[in-house]
């Protein structure tokens, strides 16, 4: 039996993709090298920030108020919470990349975001220590995302719209000189009509043919145990985002006792040659720049509790690639989302199935495509 379509990676975005081309009626198979809801790729450590003033660019924001849509109806069909509401705190200098990213979102957009001085923030927000010098936006519709429970709501519900899953199964290669697109893996041959490549950090061993280089950066996530109660989402702390002179650092506040305070650093990252033999260990370089950030921005003890390790896979200008194959158009590739893509997975899923079943290209994908990315 040939499929309709067949999704290699099934985390973050692929998971969504099978979710949606199964919702449609296709016959779709999703293969993936390790178990579902796996933590040895890029959609893992609990939580992510879902935001509408997108300060990377305003183009993302039609997606993004598609993406809480469905989210919230992805919520209702799998009958669990996947997004909780803190509002978002972001900081940084005047001339700075954030900040004026937000606004600029926001007055494009319309977007309900609260502009503030230092002062004015650290009043509201008094778990935060922040520069006179810096300047604030504080946007209420901002949350986060439970990452594993969207990854296993996507799954489930696709196989439950009969899509097929092989997990712990390895694609070795693929053949698509004839009719159908053959793809050898270690669980033997399965053909395809079309295919969509959603693999995270292993997408640039498929990238030859395309003229866009990918960078695969390792990257830290700690939690911190505070003696200040402030820091806890129940007693109000936000989200935040912060930009300095040393880079930016974004976290979460303490959700109960198990998921202490959340940080890690965006900027940075050390490229890798193998996301299969990922180094995860604790890297004091890294500990020293996320504890200096804290003390710098935060009250009271924070004691270390625990870490993990994922990856950013990066274009060069940060922003996604989503495009068709330049040698066949069957053939699929989403990637290079750049340490900010989970948030869109809702979305994507949604638009790179339509595309991949040859239903239509959204036109709001298309500064993502890597011809406009090679331009600039």
């Amino acid at each position: 039996m040939a499929f309709d379509l067949a999704v290699i990676g099934c985390g973050g975005i692929g998971s969504a993709v099978l979710y949606h081309a199964a919702k449609t009626g296709a016959k779709a198979i999703g293969i993936e090298q390790f178990q579902p809801v796996h933590d040895r790729g890029s959609s893992h450590g609990h939580t992510r920030i879902i935001r509408q003033a997108y300060f990377e660019h305003p183009d993302y924001v039609p997606l993004l108020l598609e993406a809480y849509q469905l989210w919230s109806e992805l919520e209702q069909s799998a009958g669990q919470q996947l997004y909780v509401q803190t509002g978002l705190l972001q900081a940084g200098p005047v001339d700075g990349e954030i900040v004026p990213g937000v606004l600029r979102s926001a007055a494009l957009h319309d977007l309900a975001v609260d502009q503030l001085t230092a002062q004015q923030a650290m009043e509201r927000y008094p778990m935060f220590r922040l520069p006179a010098d810096h300047i604030a936006a504080f946007e209420q519709r901002a949350g986060y995302l439970f990452v594993e429970q969207c990854v296993g709501a996507h799954l489930r519900l696709a196989v439950e719209a009969n899509a097929q899953l092989f997990s712990d199964t390895r694609l070795i290669d693929f053949d698509a000189s004839g009719e159908l697109i053959r793809l050898n893996t270690d669980r033997g041959i399965i053909e395809a009509r079309r295919m969509v490549m959603t693999v995270g950090a292993w997408l640039p061993r498929w990238m030859s043919a395309v003229n866009m280089p990918l960078t695969v950066l390792r990257k830290h996530l700690h939690w911190y145990q505070s003696n200040d109660q402030r820091t806890q989402r129940s007693q109000g702390c936000p989200l935040f985002f912060f930009e300095n002179e040393i880079g930016s650092f974004y976290g979460f506040p303490a959700i109960d006792a198990q998921w202490g305070l959340k940080v890690a650093e965006h900027s940075g990252g050390e490229s890798i040659s193998d996301p299969a033999t990922l180094d995860r260990t604790l890297e004091s370089n890294d500990l020293a720049r996320i504890e200096q950030f804290l003390g710098e921005y935060f009250h009271g003890e924070l004691i270390h509790q625990q870490h993990a390790v994922c990856m950013y896979t990066m274009t060069k200008d940060q922003h996604f690639l989503i495009d068709v194959h330049p040698h066949d158009d069957r053939i699929w590739l989403a990637g290079g989302f750049s340490g900010h893509g989970f948030k869109f997975a809702s979305v994507l899923g949604k638009l790179v199935s339509q595309a991949a079943l040859g239903n239509g290209w959204d036109e709001r994908l298309k500064f993502l495509r890597a011809a406009a990315q090679r331009q600039n």
